[in-house]
C-alpha cells in the first residue's frame, strides 16, 4: 500500500473521530465515544504507516490541513453549522499551504531550489 493511501486512510478516519467526538456529547454517550477512540486509533495508526513513505513534515501537514478541511465541510453539511466569507478565506489558505508545501517537495526532488533553501 502508498503512502498517499494511507494518510488518505488517516484523514478519513480523523475525520469520523471528529464527528463522533461531536456527537458523544462530552463522552456521555456511549457509542459515538467509541467512535472516537476507534477513529482516533485508526487514523493515527494508518498516518504512522504513511510516514514510511511521506516525509513527516507533508504528511503532518497534509493531515491535519485536510483534515481541518473535511471537519468544516461536516460540520456544515451534517449539524448545520454557518458558513461565511472568512471561513471560506481560512480553508482556502489551509488547502493553499498543502499545495505550496507539497510543491516545495516535489521543487527538491527534482533537483530545483525549494523556498526553504531560499530561506536559509
Amino acid at each position: 500500500m502508498s503512502g498517499v493511501l494511507y494518510l488518505t486512510l488517516a484523514i478519513i478516519f480523523e475525520g469520523f473521530a471528529t464527528t463522533m467526538l461531536k456527537l458523544s456529547e462530552g463522552f456521555t454517550i456511549v457509542l459515538p465515544s467509541i467512535g472516537v477512540v476507534v477513529g482516533y486509533l485508526l487514523s493515527f495508526t494508518s498516518l504512522n504507516f504513511s510516514l514510511k513513505y511521506i516525509s513527516l513534515s507533508t504528511a503532518y501537514a497534509t493531515w491535519s490541513g485536510v483534515g481541518t478541511a473535511l471537519s468544516v465541510i461536516i460540520g456544515i453539511i451534517v449539524f448545520g453549522e454557518q458558513v461565511n466569507g472568512l471561513k471560506i478565506v481560512a480553508i482556502v489558505f489551509v488547502i493553499i499551504g498543502i499545495v505550496v508545501m507539497n510543491r516545495a517537495k516535489i521543487e527538491k526532488e527534482a533537483g530545483g531550489v525549494s523556498y526553504s533553501e531560499h530561506a536559509q
